[in-house]
């Protein structure tokens, strides 16, 4: 894996690339990762450190950040920066969906599939991806296409168990307040 990283390293930086997301096991959503493999990814401490042992470009830290202390843990290991994702779902401004809103709630795990769009994704398990993980192939994005309006259609009834509930394994901090209050928050907690 350190050749492979040296080696992607290289060429980032030959492309005139200012910054690195390093996004670790824990990440909700699709893997920010050039190849589609099943290997299993990388938690963000380790991988942030092999990463900035690659590279002197600044390494942007996401994956299973949603308290200060975690932005203080990945500043602390390197990073230049942290990005907040699934911190954020339940936030007043976030876009978040009134069924995934509810699955926030709850205290389901999260699992890594490819059920909803071919493409490996961390999200809630939820009936869909207990149905569907075992033969969902690599093929995005054309699984993506095709349970589109299956997605759509449970949305719109309201039904969790039907649509894709992407969240990182920390998503249980995520907390319905403004967005401003949540950053100014984790910002204070990071520095004292």
């Amino acid at each position: 894996m350190h050749d492979h990283l040296t080696g992607r390293g290289r060429s980032r930086e030959q492309a005139g690339v200012e910054a690195l997301v390093v996004q670790g096991a824990e990440a909700g959503g699709h893997q920010s990762s050039w190849d589609d493999t099943d290997n299993a990814p990388v938690p963000l401490l380790p991988l942030l450190r092999l990463v900035t042992e690659v590279t002197d470009k600044p390494a942007v830290a996401t994956g299973g950040i949603a308290t200060g202390a975690a932005v203080r843990a990945v500043l602390d290991a390197g990073a230049a920066a942290a990005q907040i994702g699934s911190g954020l779902l339940l936030a007043h401004e976030a876009g978040t969906s009134e069924p995934h809103r509810a699955a926030l709630a709850g205290d389901a795990p999260t699992a890594l599939t490819r059920a909803f769009t071919g493409r490996r994704a961390r999200g809630i398990v939820n009936r869909f991806l207990r149905e569907h993980d075992a033969e969902a192939p690599k093929a995005y994005p054309h699984v993506h296409y095709l349970t589109a309006p299956l997605r759509a259609a449970a949305r719109e009834a309201g039904d969790p168990g039907g649509i894709n509930l992407w969240a990182g394994e920390a998503y249980r901090l995520a907390e319905a307040r403004p967005a401003r209050e949540l950053v100014r928050r984790w910002a204070a907690d990071c520095l004292s």
